[in-house]
């Protein structure tokens, strides 16, 4: 009898839960409809709740009276980032759902471990990443998308090449180490576009971006020492 009240209680407070969340959804529509909100949930914490929108967190009510961006909540007695935890937590990806067959695989040592990169050909912090830390990383299978940004307006093309090349893991190793690009058009098929379609779903807006066997992403060239730390 206790059980099934239990039961009872928690999908009571379930649906009350979702019904304040579309309620709030409905309110920030209406007064900023070309926002993507992809989440909303309510805190602990008296009436405040938390919005996942455009790779970021805000807070607002349930009447959404105000808006705090770019803050912070913090758990006084852990001092843990309770934001930038539960933005840990939302970012997370399914590394099994990533289409591996779009990217260069690159097999080090036993492969054993895992890690796939969204890169630009034209970053210096991807060519960084490359030739300062993972140069330094063994067995490890790496997984890189080419992930040629906007700002780089020929790193669509140089992209293009490198996947068009024979040897793919090898004509990528010798541009990123040697500025040197295969010599061919670009013009066979490829998955670029696809892969840049994927990485504006998952919210990768820089590169390089690291995407764990985990599912936590970790954005920028980060040293060896602390890769290491994620990949154990």
């Amino acid at each position: 009898m206790i059980k099934s009240i239990s039961i009872f209680l928690f999908l009571f407070l379930s649906f009350i839960a979702h019904a304040d969340n579309d309620a709030l959804r409905k309110i920030m529509k209406k007064t900023y409809p070309e926002l993507p909100i992809k989440n909303i949930k309510k805190t602990n914490f008296n009436d405040l709740y938390e919005v996942y929108i455009g790779g970021q967190i805000i807070y607002t009510n349930e009447n959404f009276d105000f808006l705090i961006v770019e803050g912070r909540v913090v758990d006084p007695k852990t001092k843990n980032d309770l934001t930038e935890l539960r933005l840990e937590e939302l970012t997370r990806i399914n590394f099994e759902d990533l289409p591996l067959s779009d990217a260069i695989k690159v097999v080090k040592g036993d492969g054993k471990r895992k890690i796939a990169i969204f890169s630009d050909v034209d970053c210096p912090y991807c060519k960084r990443l490359e030739k300062r830390e993972l140069s330094n990383v063994d067995n490890i299978t790496i997984y890189t998308f080419l992930y040629p940004l906007a700002i780089h307006p020929e790193a669509e093309l140089k992209s293009k090449k490198i996947w068009c090349a024979i040897d793919r893991s090898k004509a990528w190793s010798e541009y990123i180490f040697k500025d040197k690009l295969p010599k061919n058009s670009g013009d066979c098929k490829t998955p670029i576009n696809k892969v840049l379609k994927l990485g504006k779903e998952l919210g990768i807006s820089s590169t390089p971006t690291i995407i764990l066997s985990n599912g936590k992403r970790v954005p920028g060239a980060i040293p060896y020492k602390q890769l290491e730390e994620y990949l154990n």
